[in-house]
């Protein structure tokens, strides 16, 4: 398939996916919110203001982590009023200058959560209590992201998270000072199910090598259910720890279990190491129940496929964004050609969407600060809450208050078959639009758990 031949299935009018009557976002005055009284947690005091940036430094999402954190710098630079502004005269929000947020210069901490909930914890903490963080953002793994989430509501700061896709973050997880940009596990199912009937047909018999932890449950939950809807079987499904590195023990039975269809719900370093040993199996070259053998990797990125190399060809799955959306999709994208260029100037090659999802949160969490004219929490949510927004590289977008879960398109992708250079890996198959991803917020998949109330803290 060329680079130019892809398609998109139907269109999203602005505002498509948030359901009629949805009230436009509120914007709040000093009457209603005050920093003047310093009732929250970490109010800044003096002319600066500390953000914390929690990425992976270190484990399996090493690389994605490096790329939220250039991604975090380059949006302190452009917030501040350095560099050429980024997004910041692309996205349909108007109240970002240049000038900082509200004035105060845009300070930032790191952690390195170490791809563990009990690291992330630690160093998150360490950044709201020692170095006066009044928003933490970042991490590439759901386990993460729910426990810094729930420490965040406990401490009374904003939750930008990062990459994380499992359902559970904006449904058994959520929390009121949580926020997701990010898509998840039942968008990827969704999206991905009918690409692959089309391609593979309807009658395949599935095996799912799946990551132990929530985001590995949750994803293989959403293929599952998506495939078996149209007709697929799943045969097996087998849990492989998170710390694994050989999966050759993993691989090795499912040449011989009736399936045709090994569906890797891994991600990373993991999902690389997996691919990789599938591969030296020989299932690329198989054949089962009369049928070419097929890999599907659910969630994968262009820093994944670089990791993969040749194996990533021809392997279907999903991302949030890509770097390419614009130039080949026109202006519906716009914001992502402002996004590359800026990141490449700064840093010399295309950002991922690890990278893209960091800045957007980033600068989604500095333009709510602007509108509710205040760093108090529970304004930050309300500005955020049912917030319709463009320009930011996705497309028409909805911050739902329900969950506090973003809707938009979603990109289907495959590895590239001739890649011209080793940043272009990834092909755009389809984009698939949001209203065919959003789900009500007591869906099954999402079922149990409570926003509960905002807490701003101290």
């Amino acid at each position: 398939m060329s680079k130019s031949n892809f398609t998109r299935r139907g269109m999203l009018k602005t505002g498509a996916a948030t359901g009629a009557g949805l009230a436009m976002p509120t914007i709040f005055t000093g009457a209603v919110w005050s920093d003047g009284h310093t009732g929250f947690t970490n109010a800044p005091q003096g002319d600066t203001v500390t953000l914390g940036f929690n990425v992976p430094q270190s484990g399996p999402y090493a690389d994605e982590g490096a790329d939220q954190l250039r991604a975090y710098e380059l949006a302190v630079e452009h917030l501040n009023g350095g560099g050429d502004g980024g997004m910041m005269s692309t996205f349909s929000s108007k109240a970002l200058d240049g000038t900082g947020i509200l004035g105060k210069k845009v300070e930032y901490v790191t952690g390195d959560t170490q791809t563990k909930s009990d690291a992330a914890r630690g160093s998150a903490r360490s950044m709201i209590e020692k170095d006066g963080a009044i928003m933490i953002t970042g991490g590439s793994s759901s386990g993460v992201a729910v426990a810094v989430q729930a420490l965040c509501q406990e401490a009374g700061v904003i939750f930008m998270a990062g990459l994380t896709h499992a359902n559970d973050t904006t449904g058994k997880d959520k929390k009121a000072n949580g926020f997701r940009h990010f898509f998840n596990s039942y968008m990827s199912g969704a999206a991905l199910a009918p690409v692959l009937g089309k391609q593979y047909g309807m009658d395949r018999k599935a095996y799912h090598l799946t990551a132990d932890y929530n985001w590995g449950y949750t994803t293989e939950q959403a293929v599952r259910e998506s495939t078996e809807a149209m007709g697929w079987e799943t045969v097996n499904s087998v849990l492989t720890p998170l710390t694994q590195t050989d999966f050759s023990s993993y691989i090795a039975p499912v040449l011989n279990s009736g399936a045709d269809v090994l569906v890797l719900n891994h991600y990373g370093g993991n999902m690389v190491n997996s691919l990789t040993n599938a591969v030296q199996f020989g299932l690329r070259e198989a054949s089962a129940n009369g049928k070419n053998f097929e890999i599907v990797v659910p969630l994968y990125s262009e820093l994944m496929a670089r990791g993969a190399g040749a194996n990533i060809k021809g392997i279907f799955g999903s991302q949030n964004w890509d770097w390419k959306l614009e130039n080949q999709l026109g202006a519906r994208y716009t914001g992502t050609n402002a996004f590359v260029q800026s990141f490449g100037t700064k840093y010399g090659f295309p950002p991922s969407q690890a990278a893209h999802t960091g800045y957007v949160q980033a600068m989604l969490y500095a333009d709510a600060v602007s509108r509710a004219g205040s760093f108090n929490p529970c304004a930050v949510a309300e500005a955020l809450e049912d917030f319709e927004f463009d320009g930011l590289g996705n497309g028409p977008t909805l911050y739902r208050g329900a969950d506090h879960q973003c809707f938009k398109d979603v990109v289907v992708v495959k590895g590239a078959e001739n890649p011209e250079n080793e940043f272009d890996l990834v092909e755009i198959v389809e984009v698939t639009p949001a209203e065919q991803v959003t789900y009500a917020p007591d869906h099954p998949q999402f079922a149990g758990g409570s926003l509960g109330e905002c807490n701003p803290g101290a």
